[in-house]
């Protein structure tokens, strides 16, 4: 590990101590953090996939009746029927913060009673039952969105605070540690030399 470019002095000796201080304390409040973040994520990734999962096949099953509901209904009477849409759906965004990462909040507003927009005698069973589940997918829709952006978003800040740690532990840590070493090296040097000169010193005087 390569030393730092410093004056050894005890000045230096000592910033750097307390810098070791402030790295390793900064090192395990990050590695606490991460792995809390990491726990947090498993539960909120659990929850995307089975969200995911639930939506999909809602969503076939939906997809599939509408087709067959289209099948038995005329084109354009079918057109005609959901041209016009009974209810207005109005989204509002927000945000607010886990583990000081800020993540998406999506509510919900609905206005009009009647899902149906069109005449039941005008279409098949088979299309309100699509339209009825379309309906209920909505909300299961945004709230999957909502879900899967606040996923990737701890994802990259996991990311982002593994890179830290990595730097700190395999960096920043051992590169002061070596310096330490290299400066009380250094000191214990000068003092010998220091030392050595006295008492060269005391013995001429002592000659003389």
């Amino acid at each position: 590990m390569a030393v730092m470019r410093v004056n050894p002095t005890r000045m230096e000796l000592k910033r750097l101590k307390e810098r070791l201080k402030t790295a390793v304390r900064g090192h395990k409040l990050l590695k606490d953090k991460t792995d809390e973040m990491v726990r947090r994520f498993v539960a909120i990734a659990k929850q995307n996939k089975d969200l995911r999962e639930q939506v999909e096949a809602e969503l076939g099953d939906a997809l599939r009746t509408f087709m067959f509901a289209k099948a038995m209904t005329d084109t354009t009477v079918a057109e005609e029927a959901l041209m016009m849409p009974a209810r207005v759906v109005s989204l509002s965004c927000s945000k607010k913060t886990l583990m000081n990462v800020p993540i998406p909040v999506i509510e919900i507003s609905e206005k009009g009673r009647d899902i149906y927009p069109y005449s039941f005698l005008s279409v098949t069973s088979e299309m309100d039952s699509s339209v009825s589940v379309m309906n209920q997918l909505l909300t299961k829709l945004i709230k999957l969105a909502e879900v899967e952006k606040t996923t990737n978003m701890l994802a990259d800040e996991i990311e982002k605070n593994k890179r830290r740690v990595n730097a700190l532990e395999n960096v920043l840590i051992p590169q002061t540690k070596e310096t330490i070493k290299y400066i009380k090296m250094k000191l214990d040097e000068n003092e010998r030399a220091s030392i050595v000169r006295l008492m060269k010193v005391k013995t001429i005087i002592q000659n003389r």
